[in-house]
């Protein structure tokens, strides 16, 4: 019995560390704005260009209400969608499933009760894909202290 409850256990833990290995996710002290701007500044002084910018606080606050949904999840959320033609173009050559990866988006956001931080995350690429763009998204939030 005790090895049955062991290997549940086990693979329950296996579980919860492959769900987080595709997402990379840090505080940062600052305020929303400031990190946002140093993302947006960040993918503009690579030549990049912002596609969209999602705003999904403002999204949930409006839609709550008409789901019958009262918790409030976020302060302030946005996610910045960005691309690059030569690096999707790399990418997908490389496996055309990359295409989900597509457009590159960052996080931007703040939780309630968490005063002077913000959190910032991505998706994390997996196999040669990683070396492409994961890369760029690291540099990209290591610009706001990431």
């Amino acid at each position: 019995m005790q090895r049955i409850l062991f290997l549940i256990c086990f693979c329950l833990s296996a579980l919860g560390a492959q769900a987080e290995e595709w997402v990379v996710r840090k505080k940062v002290a600052g305020h929303f704005a400031d990190t946002r701007d140093a993302i947006v500044l960040a993918i503009e002084n690579r030549g990049l260009v912002v596609n969209y910018t999602s705003h999904i606080a403002d999204m949930l606050d409006r839609t709550g209400a008409d789901i019958g949904a009262s918790r409030r999840i976020f302060d302030q959320a946005e996610i910045i969608e960005f691309c690059s033609a030569g690096l999707s173009r790399k990418m997908m050559e490389l496996d055309p499933h990359n295409i989900v990866l597509c457009p590159f988006a960052i996080s931007v956001y703040t939780l309630p009760g968490e005063k002077n931080t913000t959190w910032v995350a991505y998706r994390q690429p997996k196999g040669p894909a990683a070396a492409l763009v994961g890369s760029l998204l690291k540099e990209i939030a290591a610009e706001t202290g990431f």
